[in-house]
Parts: C-alpha cells; sequence; structure tokens
C-alpha cells in the first residue's frame, strides 16, 4: 500500500529527514513515534504531496510524485492535525469535501455522496453534528470531523497526524479501536503519535524518528520498551500485559539529566 525508499525531505534548503525507509502493507497500522522536531509531521507532508522530497514514495505502486492530485486523492486520504476554515461551513459540508475527487467534474456531490457523508459521521461517532457550523467546534471535535471526513474519501490508505489531538480518553480509545476495525476491513493506516502506549496497543510495526533519521523500525513490542522510552523522553517506564493480555507502556516518573531540572 505504501512503500517508502531512502526519502529525505524538508523545508528549503533545510533538510530535516535523511534517507528513511519503511513500508505499510493491506490490513497494517504503522505508527511514526519521535519526540517533538523529530520530522515525524514533515515526513506525512512528504507522503501526502505537501512537500517536495528525494528518494521514493510508492502508493499502490504508483510513484507519489506522478500522482495527479485527484488520482492521489482515491488512493491516499490525509488527517491532519488541523484545519482553517474562514467561513461558516457546516460539518457536513466539510466531510462531504472528501467525495471530491468522487463527484462528476468536481461539480457537485450525488445522494450516494451524502450517504457516504453520513455514514462516516455516524461511524466518528458524530451523526448529531452533521448540521452544526465546522468552526464553532471545539479543537477535539474538529478533529473528528475531519476523521470522518476521510472516512467518506473511502481511499485504501490513510494517513493521520495525531489522529487523538484534543480528545478526551473516551473519544481517544473509541478511535483507537475504530482503526483497528478499519484494518480488519482491508485499510492501511500510516499514524504519528506522542503517544507510545496507543501505539504498542494497535501498531503491527513501529518507526522511531530520532534527529531526522530512522532510529528504530520493527514491531511494537520489540521496539517499544524501557529504554527506548527514556533515551528519547528521560521518562522511566515499564511495559506491563493486562488480564486479556494486552501490553501497556506504564510511565513511572520523569528523570532529569540535570541538577536541578529545567523545564
Amino acid at each position: 500500500m505504501l512503500r517508502l525508499e531512502g526519502v529525505s525531505c524538508g523545508y528549503g534548503e533545510t533538510t530535516v529527514l535523511s534517507e528513511v525507509g519503511f513500508h505499510v502493507k493491506k490490513g497494517e497500522i504503522l505508527s511514526l513515534l519521535g519526540a517533538n522536531g523529530s520530522g515525524k509531521s514533515t515526513l506525512l507532508k512528504a507522503i501526502v504531496g505537501l512537500l517536495p522530497y528525494k528518494g521514493k514514495i510508492h502508493i499502490q505502486e504508483s510513484e507519489a510524485k506522478h500522482l495527479r492530485a485527484k488520482k492521489r486523492a482515491a488512493l491516499l486520504a490525509y488527517v491532519p492535525q488541523s484545519t482553517f476554515v474562514p467561513f461558516d461551513f457546516s460539518v457536513l459540508d466539510i466531510v462531504l469535501t472528501g467525495r471530491f475527487h468522487a463527484a462528476s467534474f468536481g461539480l457537485s456531490y450525488t445522494k450516494k455522496d451524502k450517504e457516504i457523508a453520513r455514514a462516516s459521521l455516524e461511524r466518528a461517532g458524530i451523526a448529531h453534528f452533521e448540521n452544526r457550523i465546522y468552526r464553532t467546534l471545539s479543537g477535539g471535535e474538529r478533529q473528528l470531523v475531519l476523521i470522518a471526513r476521510a472516512l467518506a474519501q473511502q481511499s485504501a490508505l490513510i494517513v493521520m497526524d495525531e489522529p487523538v489531538t484534543g480528545l478526551d480518553l473516551g473519544n481517544q480509545m473509541r478511535l483507537l479501536d475504530t482503526l483497528q476495525t478499519l484494518t480488519q476491513e482491508g485499510y492501511a493506516i500510516v499514524q504519528t503519535t506522542h503517544h507510545p502506549d496507543h501505539a504498542l496497543r494497535i501498531s503491527d510495526a513501529v518507526v522511531w524518528i530520532h534527529e531526522g533519521k530512522v532510529l528504530d523500525y520493527g514491531m511494537p513490542e520489540s521496539v517499544i520498551n524501557a529504554n527506548r522510552i527514556h533515551a528519547i523522553y528521560g521518562v522511566e517506564s515499564q511495559v506491563v500485559i493486562d488480564l486479556r493480555g494486552t501490553r501497556h507502556l506504564l510511565p513511572l516518573g520523569f528523570t532529569c539529566k540535570e541538577t536541578p531540572c529545567a523545564f
């Protein structure tokens, strides 16, 4: 579904990421982990066509550089951290933009498009938001709308930049369950996250990004461990297994490298 080979990208003359490579198959979730500023969001922007890059990015066997916007939208859906909407568009209007690539000549939406949009709102748990004005929503509510828009797009690959941003605990857990359900239906998902515990819980593979390069890449139970968490975040932790056999990362506390601690 997605394969990166030797990808380097950045802004202007500044290279943020160098020689990044990984792949995601149908029915898999890959999580990108790393500290703030490590380049995770920059990498997603290259994948979705918002930044130029060197190397190769293949989306369902097509080189991303050669894809036109409408074709890319049919193959890949993108959930950014936020979207600025200056006008009073309803939530349904926003979700319907996920159907733009399928609309005839991009001029109008069909009854089927609206049915798909409403089903996506239902799946995201926000069907009751349909007629609300998008820009009046809270940050977490807006994030759910953007997720519904991606679902309405019906692209087999979904790329998500910190999808739980602004969501309360209940909605975070519901979203993680939804992502796992989507993979069972054949979707492939790439997400950035600041929650190693979420990555440990739902991922099939994890890529650690550190100082613009791939630090580690593998199965979550292998690459998410106490040593790695301490090295990246300066936090003591341990991995515990609950009665259902699910692994969880348990933070134990912050360890200062300086005395006194600098915050």
